[in-house]
């Protein structure tokens, strides 16, 4: 086996975002480009397709709804499926990003959390031990090193690739 196939075999997968905006972008789409591998310019076009806007109009993708970023994946080859929802919970009675992360889950899996941070909702990824959203700048962390240890869990989604069957 050449040195370039077994490269390839043992990486870890995981993406880092590809920001090709030369802008700032926001979470719904850092998280989309770390699993899909495409660009945000590429994801925020994808998202604005599904928005009702006037022709010709490409604002910036500043917030996405978990509808958005299910039909983006979908389009992308993926499905998103709820695994947990906290929201029937009062914020401080919803478990931490770190409570979570010490349950069991599959290490296989992406898993997008939403979470609170400050009054805003922020989109995450979690695959493993290792994170990565705008706050790590598209770069892949381990969660106890991350910014949100402590950040209040509103919904958890699990995503995998869709098996066309």
């Amino acid at each position: 086996m050449n040195e370039a196939n077994m490269s390839a075999r043992l990486t870890s997968g995981l993406e880092s975002v590809k920001n090709d905006t030369g802008r700032v972008a926001f979470c719904g789409p850092y998280v989309l480009s770390a699993i899909t591998g495409f660009g945000v310019s590429k994801i925020e076009d994808v998202i604005r397709q599904g928005r009702d806007l006037p022709p010709g109009r490409r604002p910036v993708v500043r917030g996405t709804y978990a509808d958005e970023v299910e039909a983006a994946l979908a389009h992308f080859g993926y499905r998103m499926e709820l695994k947990e929802t906290f929201l029937h919970k009062a914020r401080k009675e919803r478990p931490s990003v770190w409570t979570w992360m010490q349950k069991p889950r599959n290490a296989w899996a992406y898993y997008i959390l939403a979470i609170h941070k400050g009054k805003e909702g922020h989109w995450i990824l979690v695959k493993g031990v290792k994170m990565c959203d705008t706050f790590t700048e598209g770069k892949w962390t381990f969660v106890v090193d991350g910014p949100h240890r402590g950040c209040r869990i509103m919904e958890v989604f699990e995503v995998r690739k869709a098996i066309d069957g």
